[in-house]
């Protein structure tokens, strides 16, 4: 197995990121891309994608994300045409809020990937023709900027590649009738959860707006998530505590009520367990 390096597709360390059409007349060995994700659009033909030994069979219109870590080859291509975008994860955290709350990007970018690394998983974005012809032609574009890197060509590439994301995570949602349940009610979850998270939101209240019991809940949470809906919560309430410590002038009283907790006395013990200090000690050293 091979470890497809920042050098093998650029040497730009400032802007490590990376886009081409590809085609494979052969089988590919496994490789994997490190601390890369690589969004793929397969542009023509079909191929069986392996991803952990186990084979998928992979078409035109076919629309997918691998984690850098997972281990994946082409086989039995047959006039395969693809598009390889390669990105640093961090690249996403750009997105608004908007987009974070969006199922298909929480289900194609997020939550595929990341249960494909760990087990089977053959769901993918299956694209129509006006969505292909669509997508084809901003990845032009964006081949065009990498290509010729004319001044603002990254700034460009990042406004574009961010636009990619929006369309391929509202043509999943259109889509998810034809997606696993689980993985839509997961994604409904989790985007009830990053609209609603500063809000009295409770288990039951999360399970009912993803039309499924807390049970279920919890199982599909851990089984694609390994932690809980509540553990996930209080993550995101616990990043908005330390944003506001940094950039405000407000108590840590106010600040529990800001970001959902009832009780400074709780927050001040997540926040000591979650980051080994307390918030007054983060303040004091900021």
């Amino acid at each position: 197995m091979s470890d497809v390096y920042l050098s093998w597709f650029t040497t730009d360390e400032h802007f490590p990121f990376f886009i081409q059409y590809g085609g494979h007349d052969e089988d590919t060995a496994f490789h994997k891309h490190v601390d890369f994700s690589e969004l793929v659009i397969v542009l023509n033909g079909h191929a069986s994608h392996i991803v952990n030994h186990e084979e998928a069979f992979i078409k035109k219109g076919n629309v997918f994300v691998i984690n850098g870590d997972t281990p994946h080859a082409y086989k039995d291509p047959y006039d395969f045409k693809i598009c390889n975008i390669m990105y640093k994860p961090e690249m996403l955290k750009s997105a608004g809020p908007d987009l974070k709350t969006l199922n298909g990007f929480q289900a194609l970018f997020i939550l595929e990937p990341f249960y494909r690394s760990i087990n089977v998983y053959k769901s993918k974005l299956n694209l129509s023709i006006a969505g292909l012809e669509y997508v084809s032609a901003l990845i032009s574009e964006m081949v065009e900027e990498y290509e010729h890197k004319q001044h603002g060509y990254q700034t460009m590439l990042a406004s574009k590649f961010m636009e990619l994301v929006v369309y391929l995570s509202r043509q999943y949602d259109h889509q998810e009738k034809g997606i696993d349940s689980s993985l839509m009610h997961l994604a409904n979850a989790i985007s009830y959860i990053e609209d609603h998270y500063l809000e009295q939101i409770t288990l039951e209240d999360i399970a009912e707006k993803s039309a499924i019991s807390v049970r279920h809940l919890n199982r599909i949470f851990r089984a694609y998530y390994q932690t809980t809906p509540i553990a996930y919560l209080q993550r995101l309430r616990l990043e908005r505590a330390s944003t506001l410590l940094k950039q405000t002038n407000l108590s840590i009283t106010e600040i529990s009520y800001e970001c959902g907790f009832n009780d400074s006395n709780y927050l001040t013990r997540l926040f000591k367990k979650t980051y080994g200090i307390s918030p007054k000690t983060m303040r004091k050293k900021l």
